[in-house]
């Protein structure tokens, strides 16, 4: 880096630098911008169209366009954000450096392996893949040519997750919820890999990811679709911690709750109204009930999406890691296969 060398992000509208001995400030060529794209513009991925449209609004990012097989589709969110739309995503391979691929499942490796292949970084929606081979493909993929690999766990920047984060220590005891109405889109996979895996993931991540899993029970069945719909998973770690998770796709209402208890603390993370707090006691108080202590933490009420995208165009820029790797979600797509495999095991002992 050349000395005296700063660049302020978002206060200039053009680069400029010191030049030693001049005591002036003189213009630099403009930084090329990252050239973006969304593929698979349904439900979620239209959002990450959206945002790319904002940011190339803002100036920072170029924003190529969308793909999407479905024609109206893409149709539809082309003209919503004023973007090319592609039918085909192989078309967009040597026109982009940044792709988010919110396609079924099933694709993801194909589609990521490609881009990555000829260094186009990828931010992949959960899960990272349908196999644990096909995750390993495209981390492989991204190690050989060097381009970044981003695994979207939305819900690590929820604004209650940022501000609980730091005041997370050791967790013992987790109770989690996740339910939701039916959803009115398509489903290629069950609902431990279209949903519990946000907790999955959230669990490993605050509980340490070099904590090994030492065992895992669960049960679940389908109940609408053909895959299961409802299911409940009691992890067990190695270091003593216990995570017991309910998620279903039939209730009757949206329910992203979060409860853990970790020494002289009970914590609440409730995702969808975007609210943390730690509730804690004063071993020095004269009586327990009045060192009880309830400390609602301060939110910074940014949308998780363009959080996310905003740190995995920062770590590319930056040459810094990126904050959900490829490996976060191998590991967490591991733990889901493992919950289902004791689901499919409960099945065959109950309905033998």
């Amino acid at each position: 880096m050349l000395s005296g060398f700063v660049v302020l992000s978002g206060m200039f509208n053009e680069n400029v630098k010191y030049c030693p001995g001049e005591g002036s400030l003189s213009n630099m060529p403009e930084k090329s911008k990252l050239r973006t794209a969304a593929i698979g513009v349904g439900s979620l991925g239209r959002h990450h169209a959206r945002n790319y449209a904002e940011l190339s609004r803002e100036g920072r990012v170029e924003f190529v366009g969308i793909c999407d097989v479905d024609a109206e589709t893409a149709r539809r969110v082309s003209a919503d954000n004023s973007c090319e739309a592609f039918a085909d995503w192989r078309e967009l391979l040597n026109k982009t450096d940044v792709v988010s691929i919110a396609t079924p499942t099933e694709t993801h490796a194909e589609i990521a392996c490609e881009f990555l292949a000829r260094g186009v970084n990828v931010l992949v929606e959960k899960p990272i893949a349908i196999t644990l081979d096909e995750a390993d493909r495209m981390i492989a993929a991204a190690a050989a040519s060097g381009a970044k690999l981003m695994v979207g766990q939305l819900e690590r920047f929820n604004p209650a997750m940022v501000a609980l984060r730091p005041h997370v220590t050791s967790p013992l005891y987790f109770e989690i919820h996740r339910v939701s109405p039916f959803p009115n889109r398509s489903l290629d996979v069950d609902v431990v890999l279209d949903v519990m895996i946000h907790d999955l993931d959230a669990v490993q991540w605050l509980v340490g990811e070099d904590v090994p899993v030492a065992a895992i029970h669960a049960v679940g069945i389908p109940v609408i679709s053909d895959k299961v719909d409802a299911a409940n998973a009691r992890i067990e770690f190695e270091n003593g911690a216990v995570a017991n998770i309910t998620a279903s796709r039939i209730g009757t209402e949206k329910i992203r709750k979060t409860r853990f208890y970790q020494t002289n603390a009970y914590v609440v993370l409730d995702y969808a109204t975007k609210f943390a707090s730690l509730t804690s006691l004063n071993p020095n108080a004269a009586h327990p009930l009045a060192g009880i202590t309830v400390n609602r933490l301060e939110i910074n009420d940014v949308e998780p999406l363009r959080a996310e995208i905003t740190a995995f165009l920062d770590a590319i820029e930056n040459g810094s890691a990126v904050p959900v790797s490829g490996e976060d979600g191998r590991r967490a797509l591991a733990l889901a296969v493992g919950v289902l495999e004791k689901i499919q095991r409960h099945a065959e002992h109950v309905f033998a």
